[in-house]
């Protein structure tokens, strides 16, 4: 089974091709697929300027690019349209403008061709990514955390999702995004803070952990962003040492709000393992927190590759195959979201069985 992935949700125009069998093996086992071709487009350089990411921009960007990686996908593979099995895109959340360009192309080459057409939650993408290249199996523990969203969820399987928390205000991405302007970093603000805080002293400033030690798994990140900034106001903006500082102080903060929140979800956990996904798991300062947590409970923690963490079509391709495994197709009417929380209900997607 080869599916193409299309993922154009944000700032990265990404298409994937990956193959695995057509049947998933026992519980844990035989899941496992191969990337054929998983090529990116960042548009960094059409939003560094602005110091995040512009919706029109973006949107015109996806679609001067995409046909062309569609194309370059199809020859690293070495394989043409009728080779695939099935067409997925992003069909949301994320910037509308974007969406519909993957969506809208997704649909002409599946219509063209007479291919399944398969809508996927972008964060499904994420969710399911990790069973692409680990022996993962339902359920589990997830710790879903990237520039629009933090949450914890029990996964048992695609489009089975129960939400245990989720923030109540900033997502954690954003909030080292927001940090690394103040900072003067650049754009993307994750990695500019992980690098800065490598030569810091993670004691040195004391920032608020919000959530800290209360029960539930729910997340609160502004507080935490207002005090970076009133902390910023006062530094000297020439004092290395003081951004690197506070660079470390910061991520630390994050890893202890991130490690207790953890802790909730793992006390209760019906699963001995913990999934942590989305673009801020790039992170391996905050990796190696919830080993130590993980390990604590007797859990194991399971992260995909770096280059799969952030947004990629391999992880959309996988998504498709996982549903395409179950029958799980959708309608060429499906419209693009904005918004598409995970756990919905079973009527919200729209699938069709066959």
């Amino acid at each position: 089974m080869r599916v193409m992935g299309i993922e154009t949700s944000c700032d990265e125009t990404a298409v994937a091709i990956v193959e695995a069998p057509a049947v998933g093996g026992p519980p844990g086992n035989g899941s496992l697929g191969q990337i054929l071709a998983n090529v990116v487009y960042s548009q960094l350089i059409e939003h560094r300027r602005f110091g995040g990411v512009v919706p029109e921009i973006a949107a015109r960007a996806h679609l001067e690019r995409i046909d062309g990686l569609v194309e370059e996908a199809l020859t690293t593979a070495g394989l043409d349209l009728a080779n695939l099995d099935g067409i997925a895109a992003t069909g949301g959340p994320g910037l509308i403008g974007g969406v519909m360009v993957g969506v809208m192309t997704a649909k002409a080459l599946a219509f063209a061709h007479d291919k399944p057409f398969l809508a996927i939650n972008h964060l499904e993408g994420h969710a399911l990514s990790v069973r692409l290249t680990e022996d993962v199996a339902f359920p589990y523990l997830l710790l879903l955390v990237s520039g629009g969203h933090c949450q914890l969820l029990t996964v048992r399987g695609p489009g089975d999702f129960t939400r245990l928390g989720t923030t109540i205000d900033d997502a954690v991405g954003e909030c080292f995004d927001k940090t690394a302007k103040l900072l003067g970093l650049g754009f993307p603000g994750g990695p500019a803070v992980e690098r800065a805080a490598m030569g810091g002293d993670p004691q040195r400033f004391a920032l608020p952990r919000p959530m800290w030690r209360k029960p539930g798994c729910d997340f609160s990140f502004s507080g935490l962003k207002t005090a970076v900034r009133q902390t910023v106001e006062k530094l000297d903006p020439t004092d290395k040492s003081a951004i690197a500082d506070l660079c470390a102080s910061f991520q630390r903060t994050v890893g202890d709000v991130l490690a207790d929140r953890c802790t909730n979800a793992l006390t209760s956990a019906l699963s001995p393992t913990l999934v942590v996904a989305g673009g801020v798991a790039a992170n391996l300062y905050l990796r190696g927190r919830l080993e130590e947590v993980s390990a604590r409970y007797g859990a194991r923690l399971v992260a995909p590759p770096v280059k799969l963490c952030t947004d990629n079509g391999a992880m959309i391709a996988w998504a498709g195959i996982e549903r395409l495994r179950l029958g799980r197709i959708d309608a060429l009417d499906f419209k693009p979201r904005p918004r598409w929380p995970l756990d919905p209900g079973p009527s919200d997607h729209g699938a069709v069985r066959v």
